[in-house]
């Protein structure tokens, strides 16, 4: 299956990807005090939480379990000089569940990250990705 996307040039600072439906994404390679979007490193962390994400909520509500809210913190560390790619990731899981077991969670976020993200099978197996989760009962 072959997906599609095309990037155009806005400034020498701005671009805008447009996938194969039509959606877009903004970018921007500006300084931290005047980003405007994110850059394309900001996009591979939003990319990887949001595909285990996909997966994990969906192995929550197969179970049955009572699945309220989740948010991933995502931290990235880069080597220095070019190319500055990851050489750490880590994601924190948090989930709001009140019937969710960390037995449960650990099981769901390690298939998640490690069997079903397409995101995470394609990035470098040099970065050290790691990850850990809190469940809040709310």
């Amino acid at each position: 299956m072959a997906i599609s996307s095309t990037l155009v040039y806005k400034t020498d600072k701005e671009f805008e990807a447009t996938n194969q439906a039509g959606n877009t994404v903004k970018m921007d390679m500006y300084p931290q005090d005047e980003k405007q979007n994110q850059s394309p490193m900001d996009l591979v962390l939003s990319a990887l939480a949001g595909c285990a994400a996909v997966d994990i909520v969906s192995m929550i509500k197969k179970r049955r379990k009572t699945f309220v809210d989740l948010k991933v913190e995502s931290v990235g560390e880069r080597a220095e000089g070019h190319p500055a790619k990851f050489t750490k990731i880590h994601k924190k899981f948090i989930i709001t569940s009140p019937d969710l077991t960390d037995k449960e969670a650990e099981r769901i976020i390690d298939l998640a990250v490690e069997s079903y993200c397409s995101v995470a099978s394609s990035l470098s197996p040099e970065i050290d990705m790691t990850h850990s989760f809190e469940i809040l009962k709310g």
